[in-house]
């Protein structure tokens, strides 16, 4: 029997799976989206084939997290989707307009292909932004002055940029040839960008947020929270000099920048979650205040192993079957 105090902590790691797994399935699909080309329609129908099978069933992540703080952690819901009614709104009017050029663009006239090329490469920066925003809000503990607004907006064009980095070695380990070339030169300036936006967050962060300040230098946590920056920063040395030897013959190691950036970005969410644990809302409520009631959580979990577990592997299934390089686009 699972202790009543355990509850709330199986519930909370397992929103953070669900966050996490969503920051890099739907990171690179919305990093695609961010870098489509608006001069080469040929290329662009290479990118959208090559998230075509997946993108709509990576966003079911998103849908499962939140579904996971709405039921497990209401109160913390409430308090959040209180601060970010807006960004949250203007998240989904972005990934609405993806929804809906994605398939506008392979039905509509050719002359009105490239307006519906712009809206996806529109809805997916919109989103990206609202999600860096939003991130960057929480942060700061949803404050309402001139300093949180001003790191909510540095958050969301870092948001923005990681994600045009992980879509940028999405489509080295999916395209071939110019695209692929392309893509390179992208990731390349990308890494950089996110190198600089990385470096800004240690620092920064500790400074805005005391508790934040006294986990990351007080031992034995602050072991731990420096390993993260130096992993991140090696793995991105690393990834650039990776990108400056491919493409290499038969294609071989096209698969290393994407790994090397999901490892990234695996570090990057546990070094922040790891800088706000216990609190699901910073210096508001822990997970033991928010947490609903032991028997809801305790009735609730068992669908939650049923469900979690369905969901991986029919994502593990659909990369399965769709492994390897994209093809022409096709609707069918």
């Amino acid at each position: 029997m699972i202790a009543d105090a355990n509850l709330p902590v199986i519930f909370a790691g397992l929103m953070a799976l669900s966050v996490i797994v969503y920051a890099i399935l739907d990171g690179y699909d919305l990093g695609v989206g961010i870098l489509l080309p608006l001069n080469n329609d040929q290329q662009a129908d290479q990118m959208v084939a090559s998230i075509g099978p997946f993108w709509d069933a990576n966003e079911t992540w998103l849908v499962l997290a939140v579904g996971l703080l709405l039921i497990a952690f209401p109160s913390a819901h409430n308090v959040i989707l209180k601060a970010l009614y807006i960004p949250s709104a203007i998240m989904l009017v972005g990934l609405i307009l993806r929804g809906v050029a994605f398939d506008f663009r392979a039905k509509v006239a050719q002359v009105n292909k490239h307006r519906w090329n712009q809206i996806f490469k529109l809805g997916s920066c919109i989103a990206s932004a609202s999600q860096g925003y939003m991130l960057g809000s929480f942060v700061m503990g949803f404050e309402d002055s001139f300093m949180a607004y001003s790191f909510a907006a540095l958050s969301a064009l870092g948001v923005t940029c990681a994600y045009a980095l992980i879509g940028s070695t999405w489509l080295i380990l999916k395209t071939s040839d110019d695209l692929q070339l392309r893509a390179i030169k992208w990731a390349k300036l990308t890494g950089k960008i996110s190198f600089v936006g990385i470096l800004a967050v240690c620092i920064m962060n500790p400074l805005i947020n005391q508790f934040v300040f006294e986990r990351w230098t007080t031992p034995p946590f602050a072991y731990f929270m420096a390993i993260v920056p130096f992993v991140c920063f090696t793995l991105l040395f690393i990834g650039n000099l990776v990108l400056k030897q491919l493409p290499l013959k038969d294609d071989s190691g096209c698969w290393l920048p994407f790994l090397i950036t999901v490892v990234v970005f695996i570090f990057c969410f546990c070094g922040l979650a790891f800088s706000f644990y216990p609190y699901v809302v910073p210096g508001e409520l822990t997970i033991w205040d928010a947490a609903s009631a032991p028997e809801s959580l305790r009735f609730i979990l068992y669908g939650a192993l049923i469900v979690i577990p369905c969901i991986l592997a029919y994502t593990v299934f659909s990369y399965r079957v769709f492994w390897g390089k994209v093809e022409d686009l096709r609707y069918y």
